[in-house]
């Protein structure tokens, strides 16, 4: 078990449970969405607990198996026809509530940080520049209580920008993490996300965030949904 603060894994396990929370709402509260995810979580924070993810030596690293089945059920919701249907029908504002979470997703980073278990590099004290995506959610979201739609323009490359704030810092993470191919931040690798509730940022939220991305993208460069609110 990491050393650090009980508060920062409460504020950070609240924040991964509203996550899921906040795409069941988006899912027109799909209770099969709801199980899949919970069943998912509980999966991960086991194999956390059992010490598997800490093995850092082994090609591909052990990691891969909670990111590989997310990125898997991600690209088959946009290749079959039930997949593509279940995009569309997502609640755009719901979706919208998920990136605000980002902001005490960067809270408890920095935290890590402090602690180190997570390199600065990874915070938004160094080259991660993801909080910009969880204020802006938040503004957005205040422009929609104006009840008129938003700039279909606007939304495309708001999503466009955050996505690759998004990828920027998974690939920091990625190459500031202890494994084989560590590229980064060898004074203090980033070792957090081996434990638990750790490791539900790359495998849970993560994976969430990237989905809210892709569908908003679907739906608005499909024409299925008339942009926010």
């Amino acid at each position: 078990m990491l050393q650090v603060p009980e508060y920062v894994s409460i504020v950070f396990s609240l924040t991964t449970f509203f996550s899921i929370y906040f795409f069941y709402r988006a899912s027109q509260n799909s209770k099969t969405v709801l199980l899949l995810l919970l069943a998912w979580t509980i999966v991960q924070a086991l194999l956390a607990y059992s010490g598997f993810y800490t093995n850092t030596g082994s090609m591909p690293p052990r990691l891969i198996f909670g990111l590989l089945p997310t990125l898997i059920g991600i690209a088959v919701l946009f290749t079959i026809p039930s997949g593509k249907q279940f995009l569309k029908s997502l609640s755009s504002s719901h979706i919208l509530f998920i990136h605000t979470l980002r902001l005490p997703v960067e809270l408890v980073l920095y935290w890590l940080s402090l602690y180190k278990v997570v390199p600065v590099i990874m915070t938004f004290e160094g080259a991660n520049y993801d909080i910009f995506s969880g204020i802006s959610a938040c503004v957005l979201l205040l422009l929609t209580l104006r009840k008129e739609p938003l700039s279909k323009a606007l939304l495309v490359v708001w999503n466009l920008i955050c996505l690759a704030l998004l990828v920027t810092i998974v690939g920091i993470a990625v190459l500031s993490a202890p494994f084989p191919f560590q590229q980064l931040a060898f004074d203090q690798p980033n070792i957090a996300v081996l434990y638990f509730p750790f490791v539900w940022l790359p495998t849970v939220v993560v994976p969430l965030v990237l989905l809210a991305h892709l569908a908003t993208l679907y739906q608005l460069l499909n024409k299925t949904k008339n942009p926010l609110p």
